[in-house]
């Protein structure tokens, strides 16, 4: 947990002594230029890549077959996409990074191979099924069972059957 937060510290502070850096080299409007620039080529990759994407995963489908490579290579180009609308260089470069194919492609195996991922605050891996982490109300006990409001006058479907 502290890592995602030291991140959201170090990288902004990092991004903005770039931009100053580079801001006295080339001016301050070129650097404004250029970071609009390299958003405006991101968006336009991030859509042909997505559209790719998104027909090899619909031809995975039709054929039959499971389209984990794709799924997770979409969930990488989202996080390039969120990545690239950021104002900065260390952003473009590694949202670019996310947007090139083979490299996309690679990322995405290891990941499928290690057979582990994260979804929200749970976790699955391919031996375990699926587990809860960090779940402060769960106690190990389930209920099961159902609940009827009390300040509701209106029958339930059930009790206007008897009439």
């Amino acid at each position: 947990m502290r890592f995602p937060l030291l991140l959201f510290i170090v990288i902004p502070i990092a991004e903005i002594m770039l931009l100053l850096k580079v801001s006295q080299y080339i001016g301050a409007w070129t650097t404004v230029g250029l970071v609009l620039l390299t958003a405006v080529i991101g968006v336009n990759l991030l859509k042909r890549q997505g559209l790719s994407t998104l027909s090899r995963f619909q031809q995975r489908l039709q054929s039959g077959q499971i389209p984990a490579q794709e799924m997770v290579e979409g969930m990488m180009i989202a996080f390039a996409g969120a990545l690239l609308l950021t104002p900065g260089f260390i952003t473009d470069t590694i949202g670019f990074t996310c947007l090139f194919p083979p490299v996309r492609a690679r990322i995405a195996r290891r990941i499928l191979s290690s057979g582990q991922g994260f979804v929200g605050m749970g976790s699955f891996t391919s031996q375990a099924g699926f587990r809860q982490q960090n779940n402060p109300f769960d106690d190990g006990e389930t209920i099961d069972g159902e609940f009827r409001n009390e300040t509701d006058p209106k029958p339930s479907i059930d009790e206007r059957d008897g009439d």
